[in-house]
């Protein structure tokens, strides 16, 4: 049994948690949660350990769909992908909700199968999932057509109303950053340094490097002029 970290306590679980973990004796709800709580203190500085505090709740508690999807969801961070792909499955079919697609999507796309990746995508009831949950699913079928080839569809795939620098929402940065970084691809670079600085703009976080993209792509398209200049 991994050792439970500074304030990995059961209490730490949210209500609604709490609620579902009621299902086991007292006692093992305690434990499992307080893993599950372990696991998301972790899961950003030391996934691995993380995922050891996961695997431990998954064995207590199998048939609880909140620990399928925390099981799934941390060896996705993990860098687990088929591990993460079954767990979430698991969780899936236990809550009858449209589950993390997005995460699964991304799921086949690192497994080599961007095909399954699009199927995923276009199954989805986009009424059961929120905005943000619907825009990452859309930068997930992006980049699976990216990885098959179709890289003009792939920055189709991204347009929208919700791509407007007018609207500053949460997934802003992240719809930004991936449109520029397909227009990159296929070479449309003035557009590109554009969306890279707009995405730089709405990272308050800084959780993106398009700042450095915008740089580079600047850089690189200075150096190809004066090559031409001097040819």
């Amino acid at each position: 049994m991994p050792l439970l970290p500074e304030g990995a306590v059961f209490s730490a679980l949210d209500a609604e948690a709490r609620m579902e973990l009621r299902s086991l004796p007292k006692a093992l709800a305690e434990t499992v949660g307080a893993h599950l709580v372990a696991a998301g203190l972790l899961v950003d500085d030391d996934p691995e350990q993380a995922l050891a505090h996961a695997r431990f709740a998954r064995a207590k508690a199998a048939r609880v769909g909140l620990v399928r999807e925390a099981a799934g969801l941390t060896a996705y961070h993990a860098g687990e992908w088929a591990e993460a792909l079954s767990e979430l499955r698991a969780a899936r079919r236990m809550s009858a909700g449209p589950g993390h697609l997005a995460v699964m999507a991304d799921c086949e796309r690192a497994l080599g199968r961007p095909e399954r990746a699009l199927d995923l995508a276009k199954e989805a009831d986009v009424k059961q999932l929120t905005k943000a949950e619907q825009i990452e699913l859309r930068i997930v079928a992006a980049g699976a057509r990216r990885d098959m080839g179709q890289l003009d569809a792939a920055v189709v795939a991204l347009q929208g109303d919700d791509l407007d620098p007018a609207k500053h929402e949460p997934w802003s940065a992240r719809l930004f950053y991936a449109y520029a970084d397909n227009l990159a691809a296929v070479g449309r670079t003035e557009e590109a340094i554009r969306w890279f600085m707009q995405a730089a703009e709405f990272d308050e976080d800084e959780e993106t490097d398009a700042s450095e993209r915008a740089v580079e792509l600047s850089e690189r398209r200075q150096r190809r002029r004066r090559q031409c200049r001097q040819r």
